[in-house]
């Protein structure tokens, strides 16, 4: 596996190394001892899917706070995504910063997201699927969303006119208050 550091303090790309033969190939995608060699944590109790049938989809951006603040592993198992983290830790260096990437099925690539940064992504393609897994149980009362198009991020997303939930619509503009 290779690790990667992002411009965002904490935050991987990691890289699968593939075993390919004329059947596809195998890969693995998280290791105890690699993460552990990297100060990653690989404690993962839950895991989820998400199913997207349009290309257009835009879910985010999310977070959960502490207690309950949750590091993620994203990676994409159907179609591809251009995938966003921003680092809403208030002491961090690189506070308010977003970072971008697009993920797809074809490259066996994970981002590993650390707790303390909202997500989202939209798809790039129609029957997207994307698979994550996380160092928490999901806890609603610690669940936060903020606007996917609020100008203090300054993200540029690829497709106009997202589709979007209910939730994501009315998701408030940023607001560090809301992170208590």
């Amino acid at each position: 596996m290779k690790f990667t550091p992002l411009t965002l303090s904490g935050a991987y790309l990691i890289e699968s190394a593939p075993i390919c033969d004329e059947r596809g190939f195998f890969a693995r995608i998280i290791c105890a001892e690699e993460f552990s060699a990297h100060q990653l944590t690989s404690d993962l109790l839950q895991a989820s899917m998400s199913h997207n049938k349009l290309r257009g989809t835009l879910r985010g951006l999310h977070l959960q706070i502490a207690p309950y603040g949750e590091t993620k592993l994203v990676r994409v198992t159907c179609g591809s995504i251009f995938d966003v983290i921003i680092d809403l830790r208030p002491a961090s260096p690189t506070y308010l910063q977003h970072y971008s990437v697009v993920l797809n099925a074809q490259n066996p690539t994970s981002l590993y997201i650390p707790e303390g940064f909202a997500h989202g992504f939209q798809t790039l393609e129609d029957n997207t699927e994307v698979y994550y897994q996380m160092d928490q149980i999901f806890h609603a009362p610690s669940a936060r969303s903020f606007l996917w198009s609020d100008p203090q991020f300054g993200i540029s997303w690829p497709v106009d006119n997202p589709i979007l939930s209910p939730k994501d619509q009315m998701a408030p503009m940023f607001d560090p208050q809301l992170l208590t």
